[in-house]
């Protein structure tokens, strides 16, 4: 039987979020769990005329590959997927699936050497991506597995899920366009400023800005959305953030993690958990170490920490950096295999400064 809400959600990222047009070529890729929406997808990119083409992944693969693969397997790069990269015109990316924890026996030497050797695809998909040749939206699908992260049954993950997206109101196109107005007037007085300090505790963080753009993140890259972010001048970051909340790679947790910046690089790295896991990522290439993105939280109907970076990064009062890939369209120049995003939370005390005055305390702006 048809869920009349994954339908309403698919008409979502398929009519605003990447705006297919008739004659595009449309990957929509995701696991067997996903099939519902997959599904709903599929008939959406139909109707508007659209060219779908799937990608299905099946559980454990990702886990077998990384087991058993010997070292030139991890360093192929499969002549297709640089095909695909060049000529694709839209896609649509579903996650979820039915054990979120099975990487966590895979060495973290063989990710990072399969990070190094994907890099270019990593960075050819954003070059397009900004220079408007392809559009991407990521989602999730509500499963189990990321129920049980969250702590919660599934119907109510469900319900976190689309209410997040903004499925609960009766046009959610038009909501999300709202967001975008708001948002919108954030960015252009960032836009006039150069320096950045963010202090919270445990962090003390000061970076320049200036020359770059801040994007509004408004339901067209990710679904749910809700963030604003720029990427700083790669060798301007300086002073130490200690993250409230773990970081999630690949299948893999680290907690407790502490970062110190010189000159743009992290030079000291700590964590309670996996730390052996943030070094392989931090040593995997030379960009690895540089921060692409900083970003500003603002989606605030996502309060709760569900170990889930696209809900996460989006909770309304935090702020997150990603280590490694800038995202072109921000004038960020930082290249690397690896783009992971980190959380922490502003709510109890943290402030931002914008060449020298607050802008934004407690986890809200102040402009």
């Amino acid at each position: 039987m048809r869920d009349p809400r994954y339908t309403k959600l698919a008409g979502v990222l398929v009519n605003y979020s990447v705006e297919v047009q008739k004659g595009e070529l449309v990957e929509i890729s995701g696991g067997a769990t996903a099939a519902p929406l997959i599904s709903e997808i599929y008939r959406e990119v139909l109707k508007v005329g659209g060219h779908p083409f799937l990608r299905i992944g099946l559980p454990g693969l990702a886990e077998s590959f990384y087991k058993s693969a010997k070292q030139h397997q991890l360093k192929f790069v499969n002549p297709i997927s640089e095909f695909e990269v060049e000529k694709v015109d839209k896609v649509i990316s579903l996650w979820g699936g039915e054990n979120t924890k099975s990487m966590a026996g895979v060495d973290p030497k063989k990710q990072a050497m399969r990070s190094k050797a994907t890099s270019r695809l990593f960075m050819r998909f954003m070059e397009r991506e900004a220079a408007g040749e392809l559009k991407w939206v990521g989602t999730q699908f509500p499963c189990n597995a990321s129920a049980q992260d969250a702590e919660m049954s599934l119907e109510d993950y469900e319900d976190f899920v689309l209410k997040a997206c903004m499925l609960h109101v009766k046009d959610p196109i038009a909501a999300w366009k709202r967001v975008h107005g708001k948002q919108e007037k954030i960015c252009r007085q960032l836009n006039e400023r150069k320096k950045i300090r963010v202090v919270a505790e445990g962090t003390d963080l000061t970076m320049n800005v200036e020359g770059r753009k801040w994007i509004n993140c408004d339901g067209k890259a990710n679904m749910p959305d809700g963030e604003i972010f720029t990427g700083p001048v790669e060798d301007s970051m300086e002073g130490t953030v200690s993250f409230s909340f773990p970081g999630f790679y690949s299948g893999r947790e680290a907690d407790g993690i502490k970062l110190t910046f010189k000159k743009g690089r992290v030079v000291k790295a700590r964590a309670s958990k996996n730390e052996d896991f943030l070094h392989a990522m931090l040593d995997s290439d030379e960009g690895a170490r540089r921060v692409g993105e900083f970003a500003i939280g603002t989606n605030y109907a996502v309060q709760k920490f569900t170990r889930n970076t696209l809900f996460d990064e989006k909770i309304g009062g935090t702020f997150h950096m990603a280590l490694g890939a800038s995202i072109p369209e921000s004038g960020g120049k930082n290249q690397s295999g690896v783009h992971w995003d980190i959380v922490n939370d502003m709510r109890n005390g943290g402030k931002i400064y914008a060449d020298g005055k607050i802008i934004y305390k407690d986890g809200k702006f102040t402009i």
